[in-house]
């Protein structure tokens, strides 16, 4: 497969998850929000952008973190390349350059999901209710992963598909964590309560992980057993042991059909490695805050690892 065919059905996925993500941040946003004591020393509304990392860009158009503007940025602002319609345009338009390497039913889904969004940006914002935006997302980007998952051959492009899906969904699992930690709770003494517990519910519900969550646990939910589920336990379809070590596979099948070992496969089986070894109790002693940093820094490298192996037409 060529360089830049793969490239761009890497970049399919993982703008297709980057919208997906974009509509669930402003869903905690607006869960949390509705909390009357929920107040740290950072609003719901700029956590979203300090997690989602485009703070700086919001501050430089918008300035202060205004819940009306960071829903036009996060959803419908073309300045910002992490936005949903950014996002979705961007699928589509490297779903267009590949046509040929997909099935009718994956181009339809995201051209579908585009016409839809187009539409969307006619109509006046007032009456766009934010979680009619939300589910509208999460069921187009729903529809393009079922349309893959049904209709491709298990051929490289299917790979590397995954791929930019997995990369993607692992580093916004961490993203969508860390939102937890930037809606601080007035006193340390709140950790363990009620509110903080209901927080953590809200995260697992606009991860749609909710009834996994007690399936895989009952009883009480604790911010241990949520950690657990959404980083290591390889049950959870979110989990970032989930997401590693689907990027682990779809590098290997590519490593035997390439009969070439590269770089990126060595990187993400490090991170996988360590996932499998490492504790609930160690991460907590490292600080979730830090771990989860330290996991999308990591995540971002293995990009660039792949990107350099794969995408740029320099195999290594």
């Amino acid at each position: 497969m060529l360089s830049r065919t793969a490239d761009n059905l890497y970049w399919i996925a993982r703008y297709m998850e980057r919208a997906d993500i974009a509509a669930r941040l402003l869903e905690v946003g607006s869960r949390i929000s509705l909390l009357p004591s929920a107040h740290g020393y950072r609003s719901e509304w700029d956590s979203l952008l300090q997690a989602s990392g485009t703070a700086d860009g919001f501050a430089h158009k918008y300035g202060d973190p205004v819940q009306r503007n960071i829903e036009s940025y996060l959803f419908f602002d073309r300045d910002n390349p992490s936005s949903v319609a950014s996002c979705i345009t961007a699928a589509r338009e490297n779903a267009r350059i590949v046509r040929t390497a997909l099935t009718s039913q994956v181009w339809d889904a995201l051209n579908t999901a585009f016409q839809e969004l187009r539409q969307l940006e006619r109509t006046p914002r007032s009456e766009l209710e934010l979680s009619r935006l939300t589910d509208w997302v999460m069921r187009h980007a729903a529809m393009v992963r079922g349309a893959i998952d049904a209709t491709l051959l298990r051929n490289d492009g299917y790979n590397f598909l995954n791929i930019g899906f997995y990369l993607e969904r692992g580093d916004n699992t961490a993203r969508l964590m860390d939102v937890k930690y930037y809606v601080l709770l007035p006193s340390v003494d709140f950790v363990g309560s009620g509110l903080d517990n209901y927080q953590w519910t809200t995260l697992l519900r606009a991860m749609g992980a909710q009834r996994a969550f007690h399936w895989a646990y009952g009883g009480e939910v604790t911010a241990a057993k949520i950690a657990d589920f959404l980083i290591l336990n390889p049950q959870s379809p979110r989990s970032l042991i989930t997401c590693v070590a689907g990027v682990n596979n779809h590098l290997s099948r590519l490593a035997k059909a390439y009969g070439r070992v590269t770089r990126a496969q060595g990187k993400a089986a490090a991170i996988l490695d360590e996932l499998e070894t490492t504790t609930v109790d160690a991460i907590v002693d490292e600080g979730l805050h830090e771990f989860l940093t330290r996991f999308i820094g990591e995540s971002a490298d293995l990009g660039t690892l792949i990107h350099e192996s794969y995408l740029s037409g320099d195999v290594r």
